[in-house]
């Protein structure tokens, strides 16, 4: 068996290469998000945002077999952090990928010293060794995923009087969603109208669907809360991101009753499965349960 290494392709986008990965990432999903790989909804969120830095995409390194992907070692927005997805099959390849994330994925300050985290299964024995025997140190940071388990019939969810839940494919306002992403997330003063390109950029993706993309509206007709949500029905499982409320409109049930409605949708569309990268206590009052904690291993020279 024959495994190449070859570097992901400079041409930012939606492009052949990001799609031979989204369809890698789909084929060695396992029920119960084992391994702790990557999902490929949280692969086409990454190529939906601003703050990718597309400068560096050929940096990512892809290994195949026969011309199939069977190994990924990538990092999400900005070099510095590193993370693997492999075929379960293809386990012998962790090393190979530490060392190439160092190599090429690590981050480089003014006086040229590199430093990198890798984000590692806490259960993978193997993968920790490695990491120690090449130098990295284990941290006490977590990246954690949460899972909802979608239920045959779903309870009604109440909203306060004059509230209500609208999908982007019933009302698209890019300067509702600018503004209330921008408040959601905690960002101060007025909402910056450049942010608007953002916006349209993170719905460029091509599994991107305003159906299951929901927005509570308020009285005074403002968006108020948002819940992303990424779904392919030739899969039973979604993604939830991004989850924001107006920080005037909390601790009404806005933010779970959006997340809910999301999920709810896909659903009815097969979805078997939704999963949240947070250990926030909110997702767990909602319905979501502990499922996975990555950690991240630290090497610096």
């Amino acid at each position: 068996m024959s495994i190449k290494l070859r570097q992901y392709t400079k041409e930012a986008g939606f492009t052949e290469d990001f799609i031979k990965v989204r369809d890698f990432l789909k084929r060695i999903y396992q029920p119960g998000y084992q391994y702790g790989n990557w999902l490929w909804n949280r692969w086409e969120w990454m190529f939906s945002l601003p703050y990718l830095d597309e400068t560096k995409l050929s940096k990512i390194g892809l290994w195949e077999s026969d011309g199939e992907i069977v190994a990924l070692a990538t990092y999400e927005m900005l070099l510095g952090d590193a993370w693997f997805s492999m075929a379960p099959e293809f386990g012998c390849l962790k090393r190979e990928l530490a060392e190439y994330a160092f190599e090429y994925l690590s981050k480089t300050d003014e006086h040229g010293n590199r430093s990198l985290n890798m984000n590692i299964d806490d259960k993978d024995k193997e993968f920790r060794e490695i990491a120690l025997d090449l130098g990295f140190q284990e941290t006490k940071d977590l990246e954690q995923t949460a899972e909802f388990i979608i239920p045959g019939q779903f309870s009604e969810v109440s909203l306060p009087e004059g509230y209500s839940i609208v999908s982007l494919s019933e009302e698209n306002d890019l300067n509702k969603i600018n503004r209330v992403l921008w408040r959601g997330f905690n960002h101060p003063g007025e909402v910056p109208d450049e942010e608007i390109q953002g916006r349209i950029k993170s719905q460029s993706g091509p599994d991107f669907n305003k159906d299951i993309t929901m927005a509570v509206k308020a009285p005074n007709g403002n968006f108020v809360s948002y819940s992303g949500m990424w779904y392919d029905p030739n899969t039973d499982y979604a993604i939830v991101e991004p989850v924001a409320t107006d920080p005037d409109y909390r601790r009404m049930g806005l933010g779970k009753a959006v997340v809910l409605e999301g999920i709810r949708r896909c659903g009815e569309m097969g979805g078997k499965v939704a999963y949240v990268g947070s250990g926030q206590q909110f997702y767990y009052a909602i319905g979501f349960k502990p499922l996975l904690e990555n950690r991240w291993w630290k090497k610096a020279e």
